[in-house]
């Protein structure tokens, strides 16, 4: 549900007009909204975050091993994460040569004080997106549709309006985002309803069909023509869902079930649905709601939210370890042949947050030059990163219960490189994980 998408034009409303009684230039509830999509943003790409004083990582109950010396500059990332104010902080590795490790940092609960733990199950966001991607990828591997048809070939008559057009609009583009589709999370009025303070605690529970999402970025105009340029927008994949669910005739849950999760074996990856509750072990979830930073923003439980506000780009939950699991198998070819995960790992430019996406995925490339692919994903209360190297021998994942602050990325460049980020990773970008 991730979206990198603030605007700084006035948003139009559903006739086009400018929607100046929401969006005036200067008030508190516009900066507020532009601060929660940016915000939101933070969990887009993988960025820096800065050594600060470490305290002792706890280990939680489910953690396999946190005593490996070559994980020492790991763990020291993770606590200072949580020295910066994170309440808590959850990662492991997969290696083919090693094993697994996992390590906790913090807690899973600011009122209990109950640490992380190795097993918690989190909402994994926008890496929802590379799941989808796959099945799409499937899809056209067997026949069944092509990345080069166009939107309205499978939608028809979806996207139109205020200029977007789905007959000039082809798969492929929604998945590496260079449709130029509006992002549904990028409009004002969404964000102050189901975003941001007082908006998000009246409105977490309401059930947001697919439909809805489209009809809020249909009311606003494309952000450029197709294929242009790239620019990320959670409205592609809210798209891609509907795309998945036309051509199998079954829910894109159900295909995302049948394809990916069972036969990987990933026990402890689900889609809510409807469903309200985070099933067990979990952790609490804490947010500001992107009204500011704590001490002088209040941190709010965030745990509970009606799923269906994440769905197809953004829904699933899942943990670390399934993580990790689910893009080995996807970089070692055991979901895609190689002609799909060739075009997987094809990617554009992203100008504005200075990354090359591909389709359900980016590269990554660390400090000490280490060439990784990544999603990441951030959601009210929740940041999470997955990461491979591309044989996919090797992988990293962590989630963050807060989400303010200091977004992680010193973790991937304390594991990749053994030494913690001390200032912007390779990228280019601070403050962003996909």
């Amino acid at each position: 549900m991730t979206t990198p998408a603030p605007t700084t034009r006035t948003a139009p409303g559903p006739d086009g007009a400018a929607r100046t009684r929401t969006a005036r230039p200067g008030t508190a509830r516009t900066k507020a909204a532009r601060t929660a999509v940016v915000g939101i943003a933070a969990a887009a790409v993988a960025a820096t975050a800065f050594a600060v004083p470490a305290q002792a990582a706890g280990t939680a109950p489910g953690t396999a091993t946190d005593t490996a010396p070559r994980h020492q500059e790991t763990r020291r990332a993770m606590d200072a994460v949580v020295a910066s104010g994170i309440p808590g902080v959850v990662a492991s590795t997969r290696d083919d040569r090693t094993g697994t490790w996992a390590a906790t940092s913090g807690v899973g609960n600011r009122v209990t004080g109950a640490p992380r733990d190795t097993r918690d199950r989190f909402r994994i966001a926008s890496i929802t997106k590379t799941f989808v991607a796959t099945v799409l990828l499937q899809m056209e591997a067997e026949g069944r549709l092509s990345l080069d048809d166009t939107v309205d070939t499978h939608l028809p008559g979806v996207v139109r309006g205020n200029g977007h057009d789905g007959r000039k609009i082809t798969v492929r583009q929604l998945l590496n985002h260079t449709s130029g589709i509006f992002d549904y999370l990028a409009d004002p009025e969404y964000a102050r309803t189901y975003l941001i303070g007082e908006g998000f605690l009246k409105h977490r529970y309401d059930t947001l069909p697919p439909a809805f999402h489209i009809r809020v970025a249909m009311s606003n105009p494309p952000n450029f023509a197709p294929g242009t340029t790239s620019d990320y927008s959670n409205t592609n994949y809210v798209l891609a869902g509907l795309i998945i669910e036309k051509v199998a005739g079954k829910s894109y849950e159900h295909e995302v079930r049948e394809r990916i999760i069972e036969p990987l074996k990933l026990r402890s990856t689900s889609q809510p649905g409807n469903s309200v509750h985070m099933p067990r072990p979990s952790s609490r979830a804490y947010s500001t709601l992107y009204e500011g930073a704590p001490p002088a923003a209040a941190i709010h439980d965030a745990t509970e939210m009606n799923g269906s506000q994440g769905w197809a780009d953004g829904d699933i939950i899942s943990t670390t370890g399934d993580l990790n699991r689910f893009f080995s198998a996807l970089m070692k070819g055991r979901l895609l042949p190689k002609k799909q995960l060739d075009a997987m790992r094809t990617t554009v430019p992203m100008p504005r947050l200075g990354i090359d996406y591909g389709l359900g995925i980016y590269r990554h490339i660390t400090n000490c030059g280490t060439q990784l692919w990544s999603h990441g994903g951030g959601i009210v209360g929740s940041l999470s990163q997955v990461f491979t190297t591309e044989d996919g021998r090797r992988q990293l994942a962590y989630n963050l219960n807060g989400d303010w602050g200091d977004n992680g990325g010193s973790i991937a460049e304390a594991e990749f490189c053994g030494r913690a980020a001390k200032g912007p990773a390779a990228t280019g970008k601070t403050g962003r994980v996909l």
